[in-house]
């Protein structure tokens, strides 16, 4: 039987979120990825960033963060050997609990257009996608 435990996200797991990153399906990264952009995302976002682990394995994470009005979500991943163990959820629930200790009233998320699979998980765990909005990007 699996005991998975979870912990605050901190940038000394950076090496192993970042290699579950990238071999997850529906995942895109870029530079704004680098080591030092996710060390400045987690300190200003302390306690909205969360890895699951199964004995020392990392076998989940996730970044939560937020604006002051909205939250958000991103790099949500489980590793294939691990899905469909409630992971996924849990790692959500445990950003939307710090949201809204927070006072965040609504929570968003980024999804790849093409990427069914999430899609479907998302749906699934309540979240519902819009039509009334798309993302527009700038690159600085």
């Amino acid at each position: 039987m699996r005991t998975i435990q979870y912990y605050e996200l901190t940038i000394t797991d950076y090496e192993e979120c970042i290699e579950l990153w990238k071999n997850s399906a529906g995942i895109a990264l870029s530079e704004a990825d680098s080591k030092q952009n996710i060390a400045q995302f987690v300190e200003r976002n302390p306690g909205l960033c969360f890895t699951a682990r199964d004995e020392k394995k990392l076998v989940g994470a996730v970044l939560g963060g937020n604006d002051g009005r909205r939250g958000y979500l991103y790099h949500l991943a489980v590793a294939v050997d691990h899905h469909h163990l409630g992971i996924g959820k849990m790692l959500i629930e445990k950003v939307l609990k710090a949201l809204k200790e927070l006072g965040i009233q609504k929570c968003h998320i980024f999804v790849i257009a093409d990427n069914l699979e999430g899609t479907r998980f998302w749906q699934k765990t309540g979240w519902k996608k819009r039509d009334d909005i798309f993302v527009m990007s700038l690159d600085l």
